[in-house]
């Protein structure tokens, strides 16, 4: 993923005050910390939120010739405008080993979903990883298009980029083909299929017979 160069303002002034006018001014308020050395409260200017996951920064300190990589930990999002509230940066060396979430993308139409009525469940939308912070993948792609309905998609089955490792349970689930209940009611031997073969009842009209006496 491309390292993102940024620069900071150091934030003299905390507090939920000084922050609001610091929002209304286009600024977000922040906190650089970990790496050994202490937080440090920053400014920035306005930050969009796509895209941001798991990606690395380079805080550029305004004025000096200090720099730190870093990824964001922490962000708050104001529910409906959907703007930055405040972001928690963490300090990190591009030499040691991170671990972080990856979200999964399906590509492609299973064929047991075209051709035998079945349904995709997604089970696992996103999976741990390690690696260095220049060799996180934005994404994990699983190729769907050969499942057939009953089949799945494990962890061990699929393949990273080099220098990436799982951090999972190599027997978890990722995507699966599942029977539709349509298809399963059809299968010979399915109770639907016995319901529907049994004799049909036969309803006597008018009035009983009695047995002679």
């Amino acid at each position: 993923m491309e390292e993102l160069t940024i620069e900071v303002q150091k934030r003299e002034v905390t507090g939920d005050g000084p922050c609001r006018r610091l929002r209304q001014a286009g600024w977000v308020p922040g906190v650089v910390y970990g790496g050994g050395r202490d937080p440090m409260a920053i400014q920035i200017e306005m930050l969009a939120k796509g895209g941001a996951e798991n990606r690395v920064f380079l805080l550029k300190l305004a004025g000096t010739d200090k720099s730190r990589h870093t990824m964001i930990r922490d962000l708050q999002v104001d529910p409906v405008s959907r703007h930055v509230l405040h972001v928690d940066f963490q300090r990190v060396l591009m030499d040691a080993k991170v671990r972080v979430k990856v979200r999964v993308e399906v590509a492609g139409t299973a064929w047991g979903v075209k051709n035998e009525g079945g349904l995709l469940d997604f089970m696992s939308r996103e999976l741990e990883v390690e690696c260095l912070p220049g060799r996180i993948p934005e994404e994990i792609r699983v190729d769907v298009s050969e499942l057939r309905a009953g089949q799945h998609v494990r962890v061990a089955d699929l393949a990273l980029p080099e220098g990436v490792e799982f951090r999972e349970d190599p027997e978890r689930v990722v995507v699966a083909i599942a029977h539709s209940r349509v298809a399963e009611a059809a299968e010979p031997g399915a109770e639907g299929a016995e319901t529907a073969a049994a004799e049909p009842e036969v309803i006597r009209r008018g009035k009983a017979e009695t047995p002679e006496s």
